[in-house]
């Protein structure tokens, strides 16, 4: 049997006659940017995740650049950031000239919340909040830093479409939430799309007007602005699966399931759920101990199973950012995890039978 590590036709062909009806009407429509698909779909992920505004924009990384730069940081500012996190929560802050200051992660694959307030100096303006592999942060204790020390908190749900802090959507309970709709995400597109939440009218009028070359009557800029529009066609179809997200979570969380009550192998740790959270697995990421992570890679190719590293150099490490003058050994959990995280086979459409092939399989190495 061959199992590939992840798979996007199979959403697709459950919703085949939906996705093309829809994309069809797009077309025929003569209208691609910034219509009536891109107005509803922000109305229906506000209303998903239960904020006042979602604003679409191009991608999960022009989320994250517009949200810091709206909020006013750079040069010279501080922005604290789980050290595991992928380049693209630090490339959201550093383009805007300001310093990440890393975090070590805690069991759970993201940012130490305890760790925090030891990173927090004069220049600190904002804590990043990246909730990684579909896992939620600790978003009391991080919120009850960022007040006390009035700090903003941008949180990076790229990876949790639909997850829960305390029965509270994540991207609804910072400042601003920041997702990335690409098309291996939960609520995936069928190319680059991004999303922005806010339950602040102020700041959401900002993001709307920045998005669009810093206008919002055509030709009368108000800033310098970009151009990171979510298009027609893409908020159309992200609307058909919208429709199915919960159901699309909770088939993952089976399948997650299935794989924490059927490993058993003692070289391998299972991913642990904090509580208070629920996850919805964009990735079920296990450790493999004793330096044993390659050779398990290797026994899984030979058996047609795909497995991902998310992600195998830190970012302190990462050449990009050799210049803040990071060594090995700086951030020795962040550094240990790059060495052990493996992401087995998790896709909707993932059958009991290949679920249980990868557990097979596992149990065997």
């Amino acid at each position: 049997m061959k199992v590939a590590a992840g798979r996007l036709d199979r959403v697709y062909k459950c919703y085949q006659a939906a996705y093309e009806e829809k994309a069809l009407e797009v077309l025929r429509s003569g209208w691609y940017v910034l219509g009536k698909e891109v107005s509803t779909f922000e109305e229906e992920w506000a209303k998903y995740i239960g904020v006042k505004h979602s604003i679409g924009v191009g991608n999960g990384l022009d989320a994250l650049c517009i949200a810091f730069r709206i909020l006013n940081i750079g040069f010279g500012d501080e922005v604290i950031v789980c050290s595991n996190a992928f380049i693209a929560c630090v490339i959201g802050i550093t383009t805007n000239g300001a310093l990440p200051i890393f975090v070590e992660p805690d069991q759970y694959d993201n940012i130490d919340a305890e760790k925090i307030e030891e990173k927090i100096t004069a220049r600190t303006k904002a804590i990043l909040a990246v909730h990684l592999y579909g896992q939620a942060c600790d978003m009391t204790r991080i919120m009850e830093i960022a007040h006390k020390h009035n700090l903003r908190v941008v949180e990076d749900c790229s990876q949790s479409h639909g997850n829960h802090w305390q029965g509270q959507c994540v991207g609804a309970i910072g400042d601003i939430g920041c997702f990335s709709l690409y098309p291996t995400k939960g609520c995936g597109a069928f190319g680059d799309a991004g999303i922005i939440t806010t339950n602040d009218d102020k700041l959401a009028d900002k993001v709307r007007v920045f998005r669009n070359y810093g206008s919002r009557v055509r030709y009368h800029n108000e800033v310098v602005g970009t151009n990171s529009r979510l298009d027609e066609l893409q908020a159309a179809l992200l609307r058909i699966k919208l429709c199915h997200m919960d159901e699309l979570n909770e088939e993952r969380r089976m399948i997650a399931k299935r794989y924490s009550q059927g490993i058993h192998h003692p070289q391998i740790q299972l991913p642990k759920v904090r509580p208070g959270a629920d996850s919805t697995w964009h990735q079920y990421v296990i450790h493999v101990r004793n330096g044993r992570r390659d050779a398990l890679m290797e026994y899984l190719d030979k058996n047609e199973i795909g497995s991902i590293i998310h992600y195998p150099i830190p970012p302190h490490l990462s050449e990009a950012y050799r210049y803040l003058g990071y060594q090995r050994g700086d951030f020795p959990i962040a550094e240990r995890y790059a060495d052990e995280v493996l992401s087995i086979p998790m896709y909707n459409g993932m059958t009991p039978e290949e679920t249980d092939y990868v557990i097979n399989k596992l149990n065997l190495f």
